[in-house]
C-alpha cells in the first residue's frame, strides 16, 4: 500500500501532461540569410531540446547532428549571402531596391526552393504536423503547405515588425507615433516625418499586396494546386507572431495578444574566446574597441583610403582594436584583424569599451545586452533606425558613412570614451533589456507550446483581422457622421431661414398697416 500514493501521483502527472509534449513541428525558411536564421534556429533548437520533433527546411543544415532536429536541406540552391556583399553594393541598395528585393527577388527564391526534390517530396507527402513555423519577410511561399496539412502557423520576424506583418493578427499600426521599418525616425515625429511615415505606411502595405502577394498567388497555385486560396486569406490563419524587438530598446507600441516580443532570443551565453584574442583583450590596459560591419558586408571592400584612414585613427588611440576585416597588410601593434571574430564573447569581455557597428538589429541587441556603448555607421535597410533608437537611450552616437573621416570618427570615439554618461546609460539599458520574467527563448517556447496545446489558439485572434480597411479606419463611420452633420446643418439653415422670413414678413405687414 505504501506505493499506492506514488502510483496515483505518477498517473495524475501523466494525465496532466500538456498536449504539446512531443509535438511534431515543421520549420519552413526559403530566405538564405544566415543573420535571419540565427534567430529562428534558437527557437528550433530550444524546441528540440524540450523533446519536440523538429523538421527544418532551410539553407543552413546543422554541422553536427542534434537530437530531435532533422534538416530537410536546400543548401546550395541559392547563392551564399554570408560575408558576400561589398560596401558599394549595400550603399546602392536604397529603399526602392530593398523593396524590390523583398517583394520580387524573394519570390524568385521561393520558386527555386519549391522546385527542390526535398521540398517536392514534402508537398507530395501525407505527413501530419502539429505546428508550422515560417518567416515573415517577402511573399510567404510556404503558407500553402500549412493549408495542405491543415496546420496552425506561427511566424517569426528577425527585425522589428514589418508593416505587412501587422495585418495577419490585426495588430494596430498607427503611423502618427509608430515609425515604419523603412524610415529612420523615432516615435517623436514632427509634421513632415509623420507625413512621410504615413505615405510609406500606405505605400508598403499596398506594394506588399499588389507586387508580392498577387504574384505569390500565381506561384502558389503552380506548386500547391489551383484550389489554393489567395495568400491574403492564408495569412489570416497565423496564430502568433514572434518579433525580434523589445520595448526597452525599440519603441513601446500597442500589440494584440498574438504578437510576442522576443528581442535577443539569439543571444546564448557561455561561449569562450580563442586564447589569442582573450590574451589580446586581457592585456589591454586602456580597454578594447571592437569594430564590425556584420555578417553580410565585407569590410575589406571599403575604399582603400577609408581603410587607411581608419588604421591611422586606430593606431593613435591608447585602446587596443579588434577589427572584423580580412586584411593582409601590416597592422599597427594595437590592432588585431580577422575575417571572423566571436562577437558576443568579445562584447561580453569587461575590457570592451566601445562597439563600432553598422547597426544590424541583432548586433545592436548584443551591444545593449552586454552594456557596451556604440558608434553606429549605418549602411542600409533598418540600420539607421536601430542606431537612432539606441541614440534616444543615450548609449550610441551616429556617423554617417558619407561623412566618415578622420575627424568624425575621432570625435565619435572621444565622445563615447570620455563622456561617462554613455557607459552609465549602457549599463542601465542592459538591465532594462534583461529584466524579464523569462528569457526570450523561454518566452518563445512557452507561447509555441501554448499554440500547440490550444490547436492554433484562435481565441488570440483580433476581430480586426477580418475588417476591410475602410471599416478598420472607421471611414464609413466618419462618412456617416459627416453626412449626418451636414444634413442637420442644412435642415437647421433652412429652418432658421424660414423662421426669419416669416418674422420679417409679419413685421413688414405691421409697418404697412401703420
Amino acid at each position: 500500500m505504501r506505493y499506492a500514493g506514488v502510483i496515483i501521483l505518477l498517473v495524475a502527472t501523466w494525465t496532466t501532461l500538456p498536449e504539446s509534449e512531443g509535438a511534431k513541428i515543421l520549420g519552413l525558411f526559403n530566405l538564405n540569410g544566415r543573420s535571419h536564421f540565427v534567430m529562428f534556429q534558437s527557437l528550433l533548437k530550444g524546441l528540440a531540446q524540450k523533446g519536440h520533433e523538429v523538421y527544418v527546411v532551410g539553407h543552413f543544415p546543422q554541422k553536427k547532428p542534434i537530437a530531435n532536429y532533422t534538416d530537410i536541406s536546400v543548401e546550395g540552391c541559392l547563392p551564399v549571402l554570408v560575408n558576400n556583399f561589398t560596401v558599394d553594393f549595400v550603399r546602392d541598395l536604397g529603399y526602392v531596391n530593398l523593396l524590390d528585393f523583398i517583394w520580387k527577388l524573394t519570390l524568385d527564391m521561393c520558386d527555386t526552393v519549391l522546385q527542390q526534390p526535398n521540398v517536392q517530396n514534402l508537398i507530395a507527402s501525407s505527413d501530419k504536423f502539429d505546428l508550422i513555423i515560417t518567416e515573415i519577410f517577402g511573399p510567404d511561399c510556404f503558407l500553402g503547405l500549412a493549408h495542405k496539412f491543415k496546420t496552425p502557423v506561427i511566424s517569426m520576424i528577425s527585425s522589428v515588425m514589418l508593416p505587412w506583418g501587422n495585418d495577419r493578427v490585426g495588430n494596430p499600426d498607427n503611423p502618427s507615433f509608430i515609425p515604419n521599418y523603412f524610415v529612420p525616425f523615432t516615435d517623436e515625429m514632427n509634421f513632415f516625418q509623420r507625413f512621410m511615415n504615413t505615405i510609406v505606411y500606405m505605400g508598403t502595405k499596398l506594394g506588399s499586396y499588389y507586387i508580392g502577394d498577387l504574384a505569390m498567388d500565381e506561384l502558389g497555385r503552380k506548386y500547391y494546386g489551383e484550389d489554393l486560396p489567395p495568400l491574403a486569406e492564408l495569412k489570416k490563419n497565423t496564430s502568433l507572431i514572434f518579433v525580434n524587438s523589445h520595448f526597452s530598446l525599440n519603441i513601446p507600441r500597442p500589440t494584440v495578444p498574438g504578437v510576442i516580443e522576443v528581442g535577443g532570443i539569439h543571444i546564448q551565453r557561455g561561449g569562450k574566446l580563442p586564447k589569442d584574442i582573450e590574451q589580446f583583450m586581457n592585456d589591454a590596459k586602456h580597454g578594447v574597441i571592437y569594430f564590425s560591419l556584420g555578417s553580410l558586408v565585407r569590410a575589406e571592400t571599403l575604399p582603400k583610403e577609408t581603410i587607411d584612414m581608419l588604421l591611422k585613427v586606430f593606431s593613435k588611440v591608447p585602446q587596443r582594436v579588434l577589427w572584423k576585416i580580412e586584411y593582409s597588410g601590416q597592422l599597427p601593434s594595437n590592432i588585431m584583424a580577422s575575417k571572423w571574430l566571436p562577437q558576443f564573447e568579445i562584447l561580453s569581455h569587461p575590457n570592451t569599451k566601445v562597439f563600432i557597428t553598422h547597426g544590424g538589429l541583432m548586433g545592436t541587441q548584443e551591444g545593449v545586452y552586454t552594456g557596451v556603448p556604440m558608434i553606429g555607421i549605418p549602411l542600409f535597410a533598418d540600420q539607421e533606425l536601430n542606431i537612432r533608437n539606441a541614440m534616444t537611450k543615450g548609449v550610441a552616437t551616429l556617423v554617417h558613412y558619407e561623412s566618415l573621416s578622420e575627424q568624425t570618427i575621432t570625435h565619435a570615439l572621444n565622445t563615447v570614451l570620455e563622456d561617462p554618461s554613455y557607459q552609465r546609460n549602457a549599463k542601465y539599458l542592459s538591465q532594462l533589456f534583461r529584466d524579464r520574467p523569462q528569457t526570450a527563448l523561454e518566452t518563445a517556447i512557452f507561447w509555441t507550446e501554448y499554440v500547440i496545446r490550444h490547436h492554433g489558439a484562435p481565441h488570440l485572434k483580433s476581430a480586426a483581422v477580418e475588417l476591410p480597411l475602410y471599416q478598420y479606419l472607421l471611414l464609413d463611420v466618419v462618412t456617416a457622421i459627416v453626412f449626418l452633420f451636414v444634413t442637420i446643418s442644412v435642415i437647421a439653415y433652412f429652418a432658421v431661414r424660414k423662421v426669419l422670413t416669416l418674422l420679417c414678413g409679419h413685421k413688414s405687414k405691421k409697418v404697412k398697416k401703420n
